[in-house]
């Protein structure tokens, strides 16, 4: 059988810089993709942000062999969505796969969580794949 590959294709993962989208940007280096990593680099709560996560998942990808860039940008608005599509347009003239993966979580008991909170998680799990998706659409 043959191996799956994704050579020459261009691939953006959003929250790429930990966990399971930190894999996935790997996993699709490794098997031939030019990846955007992306991730704002946030706490696992949403606060916060540091430019370390992409940045270090792009050096291992490169030490490797692969290609990769980063995007710092927040997937939770329309701006930051567009600017990560535009980071794959950009850096390679075009855009194979989205992997919409960013996520955070608040944690705590249900009851004690309040509606910020819940609209925070919102913004990034279900708009940000919203807006990702959206400013993917077009290419």
């Amino acid at each position: 059988m043959a191996e799956l590959r994704f050579d020459d294709k261009i691939a953006i993962v959003t929250g790429a810089g930990r966990g399971i989208g930190r894999a996935h940007a790997h996993l699709l280096a490794s098997k031939g993709a030019r990846v955007v990593v992306a991730d704002l680099g946030c706490e696992m709560d949403g606060t916060g942000s540091s430019p370390e996560p992409a940045d270090d998942v792009v050096r291992e990808i490169e030490a490797n062999g692969g290609v990769a860039v980063t995007s710092h940008a927040t997937v939770a608005d329309e701006e930051g969505a567009a600017s990560i599509v535009a980071t794959a347009l950009g850096a390679f003239g075009r855009l194979d796969v989205v992997i919409n993966n960013a996520g955070i979580f608040a944690p705590g008991p249900f009851e004690a969580l309040s509606a910020a909170q819940f609209r925070s998680m919102l913004d990034v799990h279900l708009f940000g794949t919203l807006f990702v998706t959206k400013a993917a659409w077009p290419t």
